[in-house]
């Protein structure tokens, strides 16, 4: 194969496996040494098959690998097509070019190559083409991404000419986006020491939704209009959502998340140590085609700490204004997140601008235009939680019995909230699932009969 020119996609060249397949695909047109390609194909496929372990990944292994690379590489053409789709320009002409260079290498006829150089045809052409990884879980995206990596593989294979390819990769960025960003739902801030901050994505997210959380629908409503009306580009506020422990605040968070990933909302998770990383953040995320919430949880500060004021700048009053793609969502059990004591009452006697240091005080809280208050349930409300949570969780026992050892449960946990319910159905579960084992340990072993031999 003569050298591959790309303009768009030339981080490709960069990328140390695409360039092994591309040396190899040289040397095999250039009739090198069958013990040099021998060796060159195995290590090729060494490398192709350890990607497909840690990516779970399956099917034509070089492909996947290409398609991998489209689908994280961030360049003017992805990141543009992220979203809201693709425009007729020079870079999308560029990009046609392109993928014109990657056709050569998605028709390489890669069945051929072993029984050619003498390696074992069938064992190696059906493990190179039809991969299957030990587990069925990425340890990198999770299994929707995954599998439409592998999808997106099997059409630019099959693409007839080059454009249709391009199509296909295409409505992959429209539907997923590109890169981190596009390939993964929630971030969090790491600082490596001597280091700079950089965004992580979290690759495992708790599986959160608003079916599985009773109760509390005003408050629901109130966090999904919001939610939703900053995904569809309207006006929104930052929200702020305080109460009692245990309520569902975070849960409720956590919820929109998965409820709205696919149209483009992401979350990040911030606390309040770095919150002098926040610009990095809203620079890193301020020019992407995605709905940020900065996410903080269990926020609240003692007197000593500072690190509030960043905050307040960073959300209204300081030089730069906060993009109109992130919003800031915070939970509490305090709705004034600055704490304050009675003893506060005798040293603003001595304060000559006892007013101004109110101010200072409520000022961040007053940044939250939606505040939305999560109580403990009351006691009929708690049953209902109890008894949905064990109709989901396939808990049959009498209802009476049911309540009264909820009862006993939260008279030793924390007292009535959604939280103490599900810790109470999660410890009956568990206590099911011991006796269940046991059952089976019990359970005498029944030797095969034994038959006389003639």
């Amino acid at each position: 194969m003569s050298k591959i020119n790309l303009f768009i996609y030339r981080n490709l060249l960069e990328d140390e496996l695409f360039m092994q397949i591309l040396a190899f695909i040289e040397k095999y047109e250039n009739d090198a040494p069958i013990e040099e390609l021998q060796d060159d194909f195995k290590e090729l496929f060494a490398s192709l098959a350890e990607f497909g372990e840690h990516y779970g990944m399956h099917g034509h292994l070089v492909n996947c690998y290409i398609a991998y690379l489209l689908a994280t590489g961030e360049n003017v053409f992805s990141k543009g097509c992220e979203i809201v789709g693709v425009r007729k320009s020079t870079v999308f002409e560029l990009a046609e070019l392109d993928f014109e260079e990657l056709k050569r290498i998605l028709d390489f006829k890669w069945w051929e190559v072993p029984g050619k150089i003498g390696l074992p045809c069938n064992y190696y052409s059906s493990l190179l083409l039809n991969f299957q990884n030990m587990g069925e879980e990425s340890k990198v995206f999770n299994h929707r991404i995954r599998d439409r990596i592998c999808e997106l593989a099997v059409a630019i294979e099959k693409a007839e000419y080059s454009h249709y390819a391009l199509g296909e990769t295409v409505r992959f960025y429209m539907e997923f986006g590109v890169g981190e960003f596009g390939l993964n739902k929630a971030f969090r801030i790491v600082h490596p020491e001597g280091q700079e901050a950089r965004l992580e994505p979290v690759s495992a997210t708790e599986h959160v939704y608003f079916s599985e959380l009773i109760g509390y629908e005003r408050q629901k409503k109130m966090l999904r209009d919001n939610t939703e009306s900053f995904l569809a580009g309207g006006p929104a506020n930052n929200c702020l959502l305080y109460g009692d422990a245990g309520t569902g605040k975070s849960s409720s968070v956590k919820a929109l998340l998965n409820e709205y990933y696919d149209r483009g909302l992401r979350m990040i998770e911030v606390y309040k140590h770095q919150f002098r990383d926040l610009p990095m953040v809203i620079s890193a995320v301020k020019n992407r085609n995605y709905k940020f919430i900065i996410f903080m949880d269990d926020l609240s500060f003692e007197e000593f700490e500072i690190e509030y004021k960043y905050l307040k700048a960073v959300i209204e009053g300081g030089l730069e204004k906060k993009p109109d793609n992130v919003l800031i969502y915070a939970t509490s059990n305090r709705r004034h997140l600055i704490r304050e004591k009675w003893s506060d009452k005798n040293e603003q006697e001595d304060d000559l601008h006892r007013t101004d240091t109110v101010q200072e005080k409520q000022s961040l809280v007053a940044r939250f235009g939606v505040q939305i208050y999560y109580g403990r349930p009351e006691p009929k409300e708690f049953k209902t939680i109890v008894k949905e949570l064990a109709k989901e969780a396939g808990i049959d026992m009498p209802e009476e019995e049911l309540l009264l050892a909820a009862n006993r449960w939260e008279l030793n946990h924390g007292g009535l909230s959604g939280r103490c319910a599900r810790q109470f159905i999660q410890d009956l579960q568990g206590k099911r699932f011991l006796e269940c084992m046991q059952s089976q340990e019990s359970e005498p072993f029944d030797e095969p009969e034994q038959t006389e031999e003639y």
